[in-house]
């Protein structure tokens, strides 16, 4: 019998923690329950004490999802764990996620502490989480720095406090996998008890290797890995779990199961892509737009005579589809409502009727309406609230004139207008624009993103705005690419103008 890995996924915690990419408590129940259709066994929802936002969603999360484990993290300090009780109360199945830095670097610099102290803490926040939930997982923060002789000493303390899982973090994502599957493969010989818990990775990677060394770390005793979809997490993102659930699948002697749909992963990736305004780059492994494109003659003239010369994986496998429905607008809210369906994406009929007008204008512009696009009308309602709105745009731009842009705002529902020159005609947009919201902004980062091939094609723009030191991520989505740069630009704004 083969053995079972879990998958512990944190696109809700660590996937959001991307600056930009937060999502509101709608969005997080969308991508929780697609989690859920996946096929994970643990959904890490948030950081309760971290913001009221993360400690509701936690509650709604719960609320939302029937079967995966709710989980929620903490420090090792009480009341983070007492916060955590309180948000997960509504979970059939609920964890705590607790722990504290082990390293030496994090010992004295992060805590001013000792060894011995740091193992009295983590004990003590274990035990604590043990009054109110069976399931309690502890990280030894920055393990993969951690000498293991000391860090075995740790795992084993917290084993015997009641600890069911221990993750064993490579947060900096320093280690090779030969450093990290030999880190755990230690544990496993030199823990007493260690058969009572389960082993779990989390692995960063800064150095392109998280994929190796959570791979590295299962070989090695590992049944727990912490993943998010698409890669994404602080810094260069986490361990991807498209790749290591078909890592799995495709390596017949890896004799491991996971319970993941793999069908569903695409949809996943696009949802999430979607929704965290987070473009997959298109040699992303498993998921990204070329990852079963071949385009030299060899390769096309292998594939042709028979596909597993340079495919190991079915695109079907993972829920690519080459007859999937096309949208058109002649298309029908039947199979509009399918294809959301398809795509995670469940909606009351009067949202699917508001997306339904929204689909046909667009489908008058393009001749077919991909995913994407259906993804992107699905959340296009998080801009109807919003202070500021644009209600019209006009430019006038060409070759050897000068662009004029005119636009009209409405701000909490009072109409402005204002018209500028500038060099090209998003600049001179964005000088109109400044001439109504009078602020001292500094544009740092502008993005333009096609989601397919086509001149018709939704163009997605991703901003950064600096104001007052703080700098505001925007995203926009339009057929007219200034449309969608003066649309990121106004998310910005509306995220610091209250």
């Amino acid at each position: 019998m083969s053995d079972r890995l879990f998958i512990f996924d944190t696109t809700l915690r660590d996937g959001e923690q991307v600056p930009g990419c937060q999502l509101n408590t709608i969005e997080k129940i969308q991508v929780a329950r697609q989690l859920e259709a996946l096929g994970v066994d643990v959904i890490e929802a948030g950081f309760p004490i971290s913001s009221p936002g993360d400690f509701n969603s936690v509650i709604e999360i719960s609320k939302a999802v029937t079967w995966p484990t709710i989980c929620a993290l903490t420090r090792a300090v009480e009341k983070d764990i007492d916060v955590a009780v309180e948000a997960l109360r509504y979970a059939k199945h609920k964890r705590i996620h607790t722990g504290i830095g082990t390293s030496d670097s994090h010992i004295k610099y992060k805590f001013n502490s000792n060894r011995e102290e740091i193992i009295e803490r983590a004990v003590a926040a274990v035990k604590y989480a043990r009054r109110f939930v069976e399931d309690v997982e502890f990280y030894a923060e920055d393990a993969g720095r951690t000498d293991n002789e000391y860090l075995a000493r740790v795992v084993e303390a917290v084993i015997k406090a009641g600890a069911t899982v221990v993750n064993i973090p490579d947060t900096t994502g320093y280690c090779l996998p030969s450093e990290y599957g030999a880190k755990i493969k230690y544990l496993m010989e030199h823990v007493d008890g260690v058969h009572k818990a389960i082993l779990s990775t989390h692995c960063h990677n800064d150095l392109g290797m998280a994929t190796a060394n959570t791979i590295s770390g299962v070989l090695n005793g590992a049944r727990q890995v912490e993943v998010t979809i698409n890669g994404i997490g602080e810094r260069a993102g986490n361990t991807s779990l498209e790749e290591i659930a078909m890592i799995i699948k495709s390596h017949n002697d890896i004799d491991i199961q996971t319970n993941i749909n793999t069908q569903k992963i695409f949809p996943t990736s696009r949802m999430v892509s979607s929704l965290m305004n987070m473009p997959v780059q298109p040699n992303k492994a498993i998921v990204g737009r070329n990852a079963f494109a071949h385009s030299s003659g060899i390769h096309q003239d292998g594939v042709l005579k028979n596909v597993q010369t340079y495919e190991i994986i079915d695109p079907k496998d993972v829920g690519i589809d080459d007859n999937a429905i096309v949208l058109t607008a002649r298309s029908g809210r039947a199979a509009l409502k399918h294809r959301l369906q398809v795509l995670g994406v469940e909606l009351d009929q009067s949202r699917l009727d508001k997306i339904y007008e929204d689909f046909l204008k667009l489908a008058d512009k393009k001749k077919e309406v991909n995913d994407d696009d259906v993804l992107l009308l699905a959340g296009a309602e998080r801009t109807h609230n919003h202070h500021i709105k644009l209600e019209y745009l006009q430019v006038t731009s060409g070759v050897g004139v000068r662009s004029v842009a005119s636009l009209g705002l409405s701000i909490a529902g009072e109409k402005f207008e204002a018209a500028s020159s500038g060099n090209g005609p998003v600049d001179a947009a964005i000088k109109a624009l400044k001439q109504i919201i009078h602020r001292q902004m500094v544009l740092k980062e502008f993005t333009i993103q096609a989601i397919s091939k086509g001149s018709d094609d939704v163009g997605k723009v991703h901003m950064q705005v600096e104001y007052e030191g703080r700098v505001y991520y925007g995203f926009g989505a339009n057929t007219d690419i200034v449309a969608a740069s003066v649309e990121a630009y106004i998310d910005c704004i509306n995220k610091f103008v209250k």
